[in-house]
């Protein structure tokens, strides 16, 4: 009899192997069919097979951020302002599942404050704008803190500052209000979070457009047309990258 409940045993727990065998096999295969999807610019295909990650790992912190990512780019193309404010809430959910499940990690923070950023492009209510607006900081500074070599938090930090330098009036307005007077943005941080970003992640287009912005702001307009010029022989790597390309072509066009 005891042998009998051993056997059954074994075979109970060889049964549990088998389960998360083929489940881990499952996610390495969406993961790749994800990347793949990701590779030819069909990011809608993309962010399903992550989600499908997500069924069967949902504290995947790979797959909630790529899943923020995604979102959030599908959601800057939406013409209807329902629809973008649908596609960032719901990275802003992906970004906060990210952080629930591994705040100690560079790529969580860096999610939180890429959607902070984007969420101030549709906020319409001071005191949430100026929130997220600390957000930006303050999740970027989390995430160099644990990598200093995070390109898009890199990025991400670097843009904060060129637009705490830059703010449009209605927003500077807001956050001078309620922040207790305007952040010390500085274009020359800005400038060298960004080149940092160009270097640790070369084909990343929006941190080169930014940078060339950020150079034109500072009246280096040699150094804008240098980035402008790598800008627009990029390959084509994401879903945003043509419109970005075209208004590098744009910028170039008119600072020569």
């Amino acid at each position: 009899m005891k042998r009998a409940h051993i056997v059954q045993l074994m075979g109970f727990c060889l049964l549990i192997v088998q389960y998360f065998t083929v489940q881990a096999q499952d996610i390495n295969l969406l993961f790749k069919e994800a990347s793949n999807f990701e590779r030819v610019q069909k990011e809608n295909e993309a962010l399903e097979k992550y989600k499908l990650v997500l069924t069967q790992d949902p504290a995947n912190l790979k797959a909630l951020v790529k899943a923020t990512e995604l979102s959030a780019s599908i959601g800057g193309r939406q013409a209807d302002k329902n629809n973008k404010r649908l596609f960032y809430e719901t990275a802003l959910s992906y970004a906060k599942r990210a952080w629930q499940a591994d705040s100690n990690h560079a790529d969580a923070a860096y999610a939180m404050a890429m959607i902070a950023g984007r969420m101030t492009d549709i906020e319409t209510e001071n005191k949430q704008i100026v929130a997220f607006v600390k957000d930006i900081k303050l999740y970027a500074d989390k995430a160099l803190t644990i990598n200093p070599d995070h390109a898009k938090a890199n990025y991400t930090l670097g843009k904060w500052h060129y637009e705490m330098v830059t703010l449009s009036g209605l927003k500077k307005a807001a956050v001078k209000l309620l922040y207790g007077g305007l952040p010390s943005g500085d274009l020359e941080k800005a400038i060298v979070h960004m080149e940092k970003c160009k270097t640790l992640e070369p084909y990343f287009a929006l941190n080169y457009l930014d940078l060339a912005k950020a150079y034109k702001e500072a009246r280096q307009p040699a150094k804008a047309i240098e980035v402008l010029n790598k800008l627009v022989k990029l390959p084509v790597r994401t879903g945003d990258d043509p419109a970005i390309k075209a208004e590098g072509a744009k910028m170039l066009e008119a600072i020569q």
